[in-house]
């Protein structure tokens, strides 16, 4: 007897303790589902790219540059519903953004704009690695996003410094003058050096 009341007594701990991890298993969960959407919430209100170009120049300029076009359409599109839509989305925008170091048009194929297009990438990548990481953080998810809108429109303003600069007529013999100044053109110099010791008629 004194066998079966032990046995009852441990049947009843048993469940006791099983119902209360339940419950804080359910607490937990519902705590991180919480959590979850307060991300989701704050990146579906900061995933905002400027997707259109900032004036006319750089539109036309820019319609023949495949890889720019792709890049745009893919930032303009916004992901739905989930956070993993998100993920995608931005590893997508990523890989759009590697391309764009392919087949720049001849007027832009300059240093200035070259740069541009890396700090540009690089926050991207930024981006995607930040939105994959098991705890979102994400206020810099949004931060970067603004700051990605900040490249961009520091890009297409030098694109358009450059289109502008084009259409100023050169004066007369200037070309002849920048090709003088280009050091890369420059004869070089292949007399042999001076020996000092040698003695020199004067």
């Amino acid at each position: 007897m004194k066998y079966q009341i032990s046995l009852f007594l441990l049947l009843t701990t048993l469940l006791f303790s099983c119902q209360n991890e339940n419950e804080k298993r359910f607490a937990e969960n519902a705590k991180e589902a919480k959590k979850k959407e307060v991300i989701f919430n704050n990146i579906n209100k900061g995933w905002t790219f400027l997707d259109e170009p900032i004036n006319e120049i750089s539109e036309s300029q820019l319609n023949s540059w495949t890889e720019w076009r792709e890049f745009m359409k893919e930032i303009g599109e916004k992901p739905r519903k989930t956070i993993g839509a998100f993920q995608k989305k931005s590893a997508a925008i990523s890989k759009k953004a590697m391309a764009l170091n392919n087949n720049i048009p001849a007027q832009f194929n300059q240093p200035q704009i070259k740069s541009r297009i890396s700090i540009l990438i690089t926050k991207i990548k930024m981006l995607d690695l930040f939105i994959h990481l098991s705890k979102i953080p994400d206020d810099k998810v949004v931060f970067l996003i603004q700051e990605i809108n900040k490249e961009l429109i520091s890009l297409e303003r030098q694109m358009d410094k450059i289109v502008e600069k084009a259409k100023i007529p050169k004066e007369q013999g200037e070309e002849d003058f920048l090709r003088m100044l280009d050091t890369t053109r420059a004869i070089p110099n292949s007399a042999p050096p001076i020996d000092p010791n040698i003695p020199r008629v004067e």
